[in-house]
């Protein structure tokens, strides 16, 4: 049950100047833990939010704070493909509380309009809590003076307040990359003040959408007696000092031209062709690529997929569907609980339906590097994203990237960020079996001039909005913010 709400520590003072000239801070580390020959050692991360901000950390003496993804591992600073890292060492039992717990099973649920109900504890907060102040610490320590710090997501959202009493000096901006849900729904955290407090320390708050931005700013007003107006507000710092702070949408996208270049190198467009080979070439194949995650609409779309064959509306002689579902936060019970809802409605599905010769079902539960994800973005006539909720969804994005000869057709949710700038992919409410089936039909059978005029759209606007162009974007507003 929910507890009384307990203040932001006042912290210690200003934290004297460091180094770098421009900071990020994360959750967890741009680098990943490897194996080679027998020697352990680091590889940079493939996701998009690296390739973005790789090259401006290297231009301009930047350093990355975040754990290192081993829990009661101690590390010290080191150097790594042209970025100066700093690990935020975490206990395992920091881990449960604050990761597993507050940012996972408290805040992801709540900030995803409940879709499962989100757990209330006063050890997850204060866990959190202590956490930030880490994160903020470290950061305040390798900024120079009058640094750029760019802190991201739901995880840290503290961090700028503490780090503006630390370092009153910086610049300091914040990303959210997942919604942010209305007021009605944010009410329910018992915690409300003290993590809009936390977010207000930012000079800009970037959000996915419009909407977002919005349901922050009606927070804001409700929760802090802040004054707006378009979408920048007025706080009084403890000093008694008034600053402004500016709540925009800034839409996360892809590298997208490594996508599409990935796409028209001979070894990938082979290695689709033996995806489809392998499938027992399909007539149709449809695809769905997402974290094994209940804001995904898996289940939705599984169902819609079986009374489809049920239907006779599609045949497993013709249609096979391939869902990749990674592996995500596998120790938390609605996950657990996820995983057998979906591979027991997958073997059901395929036990009733399956032919000696035909799947109808290839269920994938396991990551694959980027190359084998754009042969499968290639090898898929149609993309299935049928979100329940979701910030943005990446994974649209990218398979309009990789359709460099403009076919293929992308269902998509209503409900995901992406769906904003997707505006001519076919659009479906998740919640509407009947529709979502109606979607996938009308997919299948779409007029390849018809198809060609909707990737053709989609594919000039993903290009033109790449990941570089959005940090971009939220780093030019961030200098402009004073």
């Amino acid at each position: 049950m929910a507890d009384t709400a307990v203040s932001l520590d006042p912290g210690p003072g200003p934290t004297p100047p460091g180094d770098y000239d421009f900071i990020v801070v994360s959750n967890r580390l741009p680098v990943d833990r490897v194996t080679i020959d027998g020697q352990s050692d680091w590889r940079r991360s493939p996701g998009g939010l690296v390739t973005a901000l790789a090259p401006v950390m290297e231009h301009a003496d930047g350093a990355w704070v975040g754990w290192n993804g081993a829990s009661d591992e101690p590390l010290d600073e080191f150097d790594h493909s042209g970025m100066h890292l700093v690990p935020v060492d975490l206990s395992a039992r920091e881990v449960e509380l604050y990761y597993e717990g507050f940012a996972n099973a408290t805040l992801w649920p709540l900030y995803h309009d409940v879709i499962a109900p989100p757990e209330f504890h006063r050890t997850w907060w204060d866990a959190y809590r202590r956490v930030n102040r880490r994160f903020a610490e470290a950061s305040a320590n390798a900024a120079a003076e009058g640094a750029t710090v760019w802190v991201q997501d739901y995880q840290l959202q503290l961090v700028p307040a503490m780090l503006r009493q630390l370092r009153p000096d910086l610049r300091i901006g914040f990303f959210n990359h997942i919604p942010f849900p209305p007021l009605e729904i944010y009410a329910q955290l018992p915690w409300r003040q003290q993590v809009l407090e936390g977010l207000a320390g930012a000079d800009l708050i970037g959000f996915q959408r419009p909407g977002d931005a919005q349901n922050f700013t009606r927070c804001v007003r409700r929760f802090l007696g802040a004054q707006s107006r378009q979408g920048i507000f007025t706080i009084t710092d403890e000093d008694g000092a008034e600053r402004q702070v500016e709540a925009r949408a800034f839409p996360i996208s892809i590298d997208s031209r490594h996508i599409a270049d990935l796409a028209a190198d001979p070894a990938v467009v082979e290695r689709a062709r033996q995806i489809r080979h392998e499938l027992g070439d399909p007539t149709t194949l449809l695809l769905g690529v997402d974290r094994l995650d209940y804001t995904k609409g898996i289940p939705e779309r599984l169902k819609a997929f079986g009374e489809l064959l049920e239907d006779h509306r599609v045949s497993v002689e013709d249609c096979t569907l391939v869902q990749v579902a990674s592996p995500s936060r596998e120790r938390v019970e609605h996950y657990k609980t996820l995983r057998d809802d979906v591979e027991s409605t997958v073997g059901r599905i395929n036990g009733t339906y399956d032919t000696l010769e035909k799947t109808a079902i290839r269920y994938l539960h396991q990551s694959y590097p980027v190359e084998e994800m754009v042969a499968l973005y290639l090898a898929a006539d149609v993309l299935l994203v049928t979100a329940l909720r979701d910030g943005m969804n990446l994974v649209a994005k990218e398979y309009v990237a990789a359709r460099t000869r403009n076919n293929g057709v992308l269902v998509l949710s209503e409900f995901t960020g992406a769906a904003e700038q997707l505006r001519q992919a076919l659009l479906v409410n998740t919640h509407d079996i009947d529709g979502v089936k109606n979607a996938i039909v009308r997919a299948i059978h779409m007029e390849p001039r018809e198809a060609a005029r909707r990737m053709r759209a989609m594919r000039k606007q993903v290009l033109e909005h790449d990941v570089k162009r959005w940090s971009t974007d939220f780093l030019s507003a961030l200098q402009e913010s004073r």
